[in-house]
């Protein structure tokens, strides 16, 4: 009895590898990474999106400002592990996500480049 527990644990700890691809992780965390969603602002494709509009007025004419985030289907890795890890603490717009380990930080690339190919 006492070693068919620890081949059970084993072969649990084994099959959990293959619970999720890393382009599902990536997904998972696109769109729920322990914090604000990446789609939120950058949209479900990650092609980007207008966060806000605003008005203000400026030499007696009222402008339309926006803020939008960028496309970031063709971002590099280096510079998605910029943004995610910064290196100084910036003021941004962008939440920090530096609590993401280098693996979440892959499949979320694996993710993102993925998203170039859908419409």
């Amino acid at each position: 009895m006492r070693l068919i527990i620890p081949l059970c644990i084993t072969t649990f700890s084994f099959s959990q590898e293959w619970f999720i691809t890393n382009y599902e992780y990536g997904k998972m965390l696109y769109n729920n990474p322990r914090g604000i969603s990446c789609a939120k602002c950058h949209g479900k494709k990650a092609q980007g999106k207008i966060i806000a509009s605003y008005k203000i007025k400026k030499y007696g004419k009222i402008i339309t400002k926006t803020i939008k985030a960028p496309n970031i289907q063709n971002i590099t890795y280096e510079q998605l592990k910029t943004k995610i890890f910064p290196k100084k603490k910036i003021l941004s717009i962008m939440p920090q996500y530096d609590y993401l380990t280098t693996n979440e930080v892959e499949a979320l690339y694996l993710y993102l480049q993925a998203q170039k190919d859908k419409k």
